[in-house]
């Protein structure tokens, strides 16, 4: 795969404008990244902006916490995608994590990704408030309620990704599931440490930077 196409090119955050996404939508329609992530009201702009590119429209939901009810993150899911988005990140519930109850995590994921439509569904596990062992049991949660990825944060929380958390996911999600890392990816030399330890998939708003130190190479 093309270095461009692991990139989800991502604005996320809460000043956004449309100016923004339209800028964001551009870059990834000159890059050819994977996806151009911004925040749910935004999908049907983007969904405008992407129309006729391969660059597919993702959003987020239960963002940054994850503390909604399953109910409210299926309706947000169905929502996002009647207008439009062809790929969701949801945000699990972390307290669920601590608590040990990974049989809530799976059916969330679940009830998400039947809300999904056939989109892909990530789950961000927030790995920055995570146990090693936490992430793994997490990761193999998600799989069970059928998730496509796993994805290591939200990026508002108290650290990003990691290669190591990426590769306790990749370990525990085995090879044919997603693993997205997602915070904290400034440039060429961190996007490479993420894919060398499982990421199939990265999160960042330095996509164009990364890109352009690659093309120097």
């Amino acid at each position: 795969m093309e270095l461009n196409k692991y990139f989800d090119h991502t604005i996320l955050k809460p000043e956004a404008t449309e100016e923004d996404v339209k800028r964001v939508c551009a870059e990834a329609r000159k890059y050819d990244f994977a996806s151009v992530c911004i925040n749910p009201c935004y999908v049907p702009l983007a969904a405008k902006e992407l129309k006729g590119t391969d660059v597919k429209v993702c959003t987020v939901i239960g963002f940054p916490l994850g503390a909604n009810s399953t109910k409210i993150k299926a309706l947000e899911a169905k929502d996002v995608v009647a207008n439009g988005a062809q790929e969701v990140d949801m945000v699990l519930n972390v307290g669920k994590v601590k608590e040990g109850d990974y049989d809530y995590i799976a059916k969330e994921v679940a009830a998400v990704k039947e809300a999904c439509e056939g989109r892909l569904l990530k789950v961000i596990l927030e790995t920055c408030l995570l146990t090693d062992e936490e992430i793994a049991l997490a990761s193999k949660a998600c799989v069970k309620g059928h998730a496509d990825y796993v994805k290591t944060s939200t990026g508002f929380s108290k650290g990003g990704a990691t290669p190591h958390a990426v590769k306790i996911m990749r370990e525990a999600v085995g090879p044919h599931i997603g693993v997205k890392a997602s915070g904290g990816v400034h440039n060429l030399e961190e996007a490479k440490a993420m894919i060398e330890a499982g990421a199939s998939r990265i999160g960042a708003s330095a996509s164009v930077k990364v890109m352009e130190e690659y093309e120097k190479c």
